[in-house]
Parts: structure tokens; C-alpha cells; sequence
């Protein structure tokens, strides 16, 4: 890809409208399920059934973004689709019509992130500008995003919601259309890209590293401000300290993560992360100090951040433009979301069990990571190319 004068202002609309979509829809769907009549078991089945769609809508779209070239117009599509099937929340009725749509939507903005990131990349290097500018730029305007939702809800009540972010992902269409175009030559052959990823073993161990480390905040995120109101802690104060990390995370992204990067280099960036994490979970396990917890939770910006910038890098110079939107994909899913939901699914027997404990178990996962990451950098991830 050529560099594209004004591409860093395009790409920082396209996130800013992804991640502010996300923020709008996201944190207050399921009171809107409730309110709209379903009961807790019926949300949560809605809520489940989207995310295991997700896990397969996301590398299908990859794979025909990468087969025909088309990763632009496809992120336009899943966009246009996002907002459409966003207007569904409010024409379902009863449990069968709220979860089709929530499984239309769930398909429609799984790949949209993935989609984001592998346009992103190579343009960030083709035109010099960092790819943690404009994705600091999307946490911003999640949490942007976050906040305008509950103006939005206590004005005009939840409903509105749904229709704030379809015009979000509806801006994200028409902002994608002005993205830069990938170079028809850059474009390879294209056969079983996911199988040849996957039978790469530095693409598995990328993968298997983010899936450790990103899993291991499952039981901060479902229990930890459980945990911080039981040992006193005020609700205000446990949204200062969540607020602290998403902080972090938007720091790291923009100003500390890229420097630490180029210095550390992307196995080390990786490292860095997981000791972090083994770290930050085992004060977790030992304290609820407010000094410490105010501490630990600063350590969100390279648990996710950094290891997110640094998986970026590696994917970004050892892919080939030709399967990167279903690397990406496939990384999002295995490393991301598979990781997730299966950690989600373990976070609440282990706390139930060991209690604050169970954070000795995250720290564990973190530890495990690290004897995955030297070298990894250096290999090569990317499919074998056609000789």
C-alpha cells in the first residue's frame, strides 16, 4: 500500500465510530433485553448465543475479505449491517425475536474490529503513523461512547440506544468507503488461508500467548468489584479505580505503548505484558488495599494494551497482505474470544471455590505465557507463499 496523504485522520474517524458504536450498544444491552421483557436466563441466553455466532461470523468475513480483496468493502458492509441490525432490538418481540436480533447483530460487528485492525496496519506503515494513535483513539471513544449512552438512557430512555448506534456504525460505513485501497498487486493466492495459519507454530503460539494473558482478566473482570464492595470499598470508588485502568489502557495506546515497543521489540513487549500480569493478579489475590489496588490497576495498560500493540507488530510485518484480514479474524476469535469465553466460564467455579484464590490461577496463566514468547518475534508466522 502507498502512502495515503490525510490516511491517519481517516483511519482515526473510522475507529473513533467503531469503538463509540461499540460504547453505545454494548454496556446497556442486556437492560434493555430486560426491560423489553425477557427474563435473566432469557438474556443470558441471547447475550450467549451472539458470542458463539461471533466466533464463527469473524473469520468468515476475514476469509472473504481476503479471497476477494475486499477488506474495505467488506468492513463497509458488516458496518452498514451493524447499523441495520441494530434497529432490530426495537422491532423483536418475545424471546425468539429479541435473540434473532441480537444474532444478526452479533454477525454483523464480529468482524469489525478484526476488519479495522487489517486495514489499519499496513496503512500505519505505508504512511508513518502509529497504529496505537488510532486505536488509543477507539478506547477513547468507547469510553466516550460509554458515558453518552447513559445521557442518552436517563433523557430519552433505553430504547434510544439502539438508534445512537446505528447511526455510529452507519458513520463507520461511510467513513470506511474513504479508507485507502490495498494495492491489487499486493494480492496473493488465497487457498485454505486458516489452515495454513494454523499450521504455522509461531502463528499458534502468538495466539496461544494472547489467549493466556487476555484470558487472565476474567476474574477481575467478573468478580473484582464484587470483591473491592465486600471488603468496604464504596461504588464510587470501584468506578474510579475501573476507570483507572481503561485510563491506562488509552495511555499506553497512544503515548507509552509505541516507544516501549520500538525499544522492547515485540517478544519483549509481550514479556513484559505477561509478567505484568502475573504480577498484577497476585497482588489481587493478596489485597484489597486501596494503595495496591490503585497500583495493580495502572498495569491494565500493558496486560492489554502493549500485548495488544505487540501481537499487532508481529502480525503486521510477517502476514501477507493477501490473509490478513483472516489472520486477524482467526487471531480475535482463538486469542481473543474463545479465550474469554472459556475463562468467563471457569471464573465463576473458581471464585466460588477458592474465592480471592482464584486469582492465583490467572497469575498461573500469565506465568505460563512467558516460556511461549522468546523468539517469537523472529519467526515466520505468515503461510508458506507460492514459489
Amino acid at each position: 500500500m502507498q502512502a495515503i496523504p490525510g490516511a491517519l485522520p481517516r483511519f482515526l474517524l473510522v475507529y473513533a465510530a467503531l469503538y463509540g458504536g461499540y460504547g453505545l450498544t454494548t454496556p446497556f444491552l442486556p437492560a434493555l433485553l430486560s426491560q423489553r421483557g425477557l427474563s435473566p436466563t432469557e438474556v443470558g441466553l441471547v447475550l450467549a448465543a451472539g458470542t458463539g455466532l461471533r466466533l464463527a461470523a469473524g473469520p468468515l468475513a476475514g476469509t472473504i475479505a481476503d479471497r476477494f480483496a475486499a477488506g474495505r468493502g467488506v468492513l463497509a458492509v458488516c458496518a452498514a449491517l451493524s447499523a441495520t441490525s441494530a434497529l432490530l432490538y426495537l422491532v423483536g418481540h418475545g424471546f425468539v425475536g429479541l435473540l434473532l436480533a441480537g444474532l444478526a447483530h452479533a454477525a454483523a460487528t464480529a468482524p469489525l474490529a478484526p476488519l479495522a485492525d487489517a486495514l489499519a496496519l499496513p496503512a500505519a506503515k505505508a504512511s508513518r503513523f502509529s497504529y496505537g494513535t488510532v486505536r488509543g483513539a477507539g478506547s477513547a471513544a468507547f469510553i466516550g461512547g460509554t458515558l453518552a449512552a447513559g445521557q442518552v438512557t436517563g433523557f430519552l430512555g433505553l430504547a434510544a440506544l439502539p438508534v445512537a448506534g446505528a447511526a455510529a456504525f452507519a458513520a463507520l460505513a461511510g467513513a470506511t468507503l474513504r479508507l485507502p485501497v490495498a494495492a491489487a498487486s499486493a494480492r496473493t493466492q488465497v487457498t485454505a488461508g486458516a489452515r495454513q495459519l494454523l499450521r504455522m507454530p509461531a502463528f499458534r503460539r502468538l495466539v496461544a500467548v494472547a489467549s493466556l494473558v487476555i484470558g487472565s482478566h476474567a476474574v477481575h473482570d467478573a468478580f473484582a468489584v464484587i470483591r473491592w464492595r465486600e471488603a468496604g470499598l464504596s461504588p464510587a470508588t470501584a468506578s474510579l479505580l475501573w476507570a483507572e485502568a481503561v485510563a491506562a489502557e488509552v495511555a499506553v495506546f497512544l503515548v507509552v505503548g509505541p516507544p516501549l515497543l520500538a525499544r522492547l521489540g515485540p517478544a519483549g513487549a509481550l514479556a513484559l505484558a505477561a509478567g505484568a500480569g502475573l504480577v498484577r493478579w497476585s497482588v489481587a489475590a493478596l489485597t484489597v488495599a486501596l494503595p495496591a489496588l490503585a497500583t495493580i490497576q495502572a498495569l491494565h495498560g500493558l496486560t492489554f494494551a502493549l500485548l495488544h500493540l505487540a501481537a499487532m507488530r508481529i502480525l503486521g510485518q510477517t502476514v501477507p497482505p493477501a490473509v490478513a484480514a483472516t489472520a486477524q479474524t482467526l487471531y480475535g476469535t482463538l486469542g481473543l474470544g474463545i479465550a474469554t469465553t472459556l475463562a468467563t466460564l471457569a471464573a465463576g467455579p473458581l471464585y466460588g471455590a477458592l474465592g480471592a484464590g482464584a486469582f492465583w490461577i490467572m497469575a498461573a496463566a500469565c506465568a505460563a505465557a512467558l516460556p511461549l514468547v522468546p523468539g517469537l518475534a523472529d519467526e515466520a508466522v505468515a503461510p508458506d507463499r507460492p514459489h
